[in-house]
């Protein structure tokens, strides 16, 4: 199977709240896509599950959140690698687009 995303076409933002696209679902891995617009942020969470996720910067800029108040700065081609119980979350500084991987998916 193959499966192509227009991604810029398929999901933009929105000035209410970040904008959440589901981009694939199966029962190997989920990707989705966040767009944020400055200031919006995915707060910080965790899940009492086995896996992983990446959550990759496409543009934009901003941080990534940890547990006990730990930032990580987020730029254009960063990733992020982490057990998914793991608490983690997305603020971001400029309008930023991510896109997240789960893997096994939740």
């Amino acid at each position: 199977m193959l499966k192509k995303i227009e991604l810029y076409k398929e999901s933009g933002f929105s000035d209410k709240a970040f904008n959440r696209f589901l981009i694939h679902d199966s029962p190997y891995f989920k990707i989705l896509n966040f767009n944020f617009k400055a200031g919006q942020k995915l707060p910080i969470h965790s899940h009492e599950i086995e896996g992983q996720l990446s959550i990759v910067v496409l543009e934009g800029t901003g941080e990534f959140l940890g547990k006990d108040d730990m930032t990580i700065p987020a730029n254009p081609g960063d990733v992020l690698i982490s057990d998914i119980s793991e608490p983690h979350g997305v603020r971001a500084n400029s309008d930023m687009r991510v896109v997240v991987t789960i893997a096994p998916p939740i």
